[in-house]
């Protein structure tokens, strides 16, 4: 068990979102940290989704030191720096035909932001002054800052905020999982897809801009995947009516899912795309915006893209990202993530026949998630007083495993947690994973009575 270390630790000065406390990290290494007293933890959700090709990476450590030694901050407008040169070119190659200009952030909400504020600018540029509604999903999760939590659908997060912000317009999620129909999922795909049409309709299609969202969905979905259908439909509505597609591949991207980029399943041709997290696997704050040159070029034409961030393109940071890059290359991480996906997905789906509040398993790759119903025929979900996603992972962490979890349905109810382990996961590691996992849910099962297949 974890020892308690509020206990015998001072009062901290920092304050994050709660009052809980958790030990102090002392090192990590691979999939693994350790706390001050030398408790091993594996770290099954890359932190929050996060530390892609793992921790303590040496050659990337290494690239760091070396670029440390030479400059670790130039300011952008006053020098070009060669690791920001190299990482544009690396991630233009690693995306969609097209997307070759490249603008780094420091975090996804950052991504999120500068793609929102490029697609009006270039509205603006072209003389479509008209349009600014950004439509997007519920539920969904696009990033903390106002414009950013304008997009998301999470009541929870955005509800404090509404009075600052200008909302926009949302469709339903494609939670085709939970549909009880005589539908094809085919048929339920393009259902959900049309969705976004008669939005634009409703809102006027001169005043809407773009659609943002998650190609495989992140933490307020549990890892959604829609049916086959809706990406391409999704895609035939935005040019019918002249709209940018923005990806948020924050949580999806660098490789995440079995392709370096979630939407990559399904060869889809986004406008804009929002990159962070994995980007550079938490060695340094990093994340970028892709955009065409058409997009740019009118943008830069009309005076310049009126946006900006200090540490855009610093250098320490994309080194870091270079050598990220590098490292999933060189391990061919990409492959190992649908490899060990696979693996860690079926024996999910094993663990959801003994424990049959488990409604659901879904996701692609290592990002995936398992969803607890009352009941597998109507999905109705548990109980919200149980809280048992919550409880889930502090059961899970007290076990020596770290996972993630939300709500699914709106941050309201319906409880997930996902798994999503670094890239460098080895079979023997997942099931080390599974076991703690199984452990955990019979714990779980015990506590708030739920049923157990003996």
């Amino acid at each position: 068990m974890l020892k308690s270390s509020s206990s015998v630790r001072p009062p901290s000065h920092l304050f994050y979102q709660s009052r809980l406390r958790r030990p102090l990290v002392d090192r990590a290494e691979g999939i693994y940290l350790w706390d001050e007293h030398g408790r091993r933890v594996i770290d099954g959700s890359s932190g929050a989704m996060v530390v892609n090709i793992g921790h303590g990476n040496r050659n990337v450590l290494e690239a760091m030191k070396r670029q440390m030694d030479r400059v670790t901050f130039a300011y952008r407008l006053h020098f070009e720096n060669e690791p920001a040169e190299e990482l544009a070119r690396m991630a233009a190659e690693r995306m969609p035909e097209g997307m070759d200009k490249i603008f780094f952030v420091s975090g996804g909400s950052e991504a999120v932001e500068s793609c929102l504020k490029l697609a009006r600018q270039w509205a603006v540029a072209t003389g479509q002054k008209s349009r600014w509604k950004v439509i997007s999903r519920f539920p969904s999760y696009h990033g903390g800052t106002l414009g950013a939590l304008a997009v998301t659908g999470y009541a929870a997060l955005t509800e404090p905020f509404a009075p600052m912000m200008r909302e926009m317009p949302r469709i339903p999620a494609p939670t085709a999982y939970l549909d009880r129909d005589n539908l094809s999922m085919e048929e339920r795909g393009i259902k959900y897809a049309d969705l976004l049409e008669e939005k634009i309709l409703e809102e006027g299609p001169d005043s809407v801009l773009a659609f943002i969202m998650e190609p495989v969905g992140g933490a307020s979905t549990g890892a959604l995947v829609a049916p086959d259908s809706y990406y391409p439909r999704i895609r035939e509505i935005c040019d019918r009516y002249g709209i940018l597609l923005i990806h948020d591949e924050v949580m999806s991207g660098a490789g995440r899912t079995g392709k370096f980029l979630g939407g990559d399943h399904w060869n889809c041709r986004p406008d804009l795309i929002a990159l962070s997290k994995g980007f550079a696997s938490g060695y340094c704050p990093l994340g970028a915006m892709a955009a065409p040159a058409r997009i740019v070029q009118p943008v830069l034409d009309a005076g310049g893209f009126q946006h900006g961030y200090t540490y855009a393109g610093n250098p320490l940071a994309c080194a870091a990202g270079v050598a990220v890059l590098q490292e999933i290359d060189r391990l061919d991480l990409v492959e190992n993530a649908a490899a060990m996906g696979d693996l860690l997905k079926d024996a999910l789906w094993a663990l959801s026949k003994r424990f049959s509040f488990i409604g659901d398993v879904r996701g692609r790759g290592l990002l995936l998630a398992a969803e607890f119903v009352a009941d597998t025929e109507t999905m109705t979900p548990l109980p919200r007083e149980l809280n048992a996603h919550q409880r889930m992972i502090d059961m899970a962490y007290e076990r020596g495993l770290i996972i993630y979890s939300r709500r699914t349905r709106g941050g309201v109810e319906g409880d997930h947690f996902l798994v999503c382990p670094p890239m460098i996961v080895t079979p023997g590691e997942i099931g080390e994973i599974v076991a703690i996992l199984g452990d955990t849910l019979e714990a779980l099962a015990a506590e708030l009575d739920l049923p157990v297949n003996r």
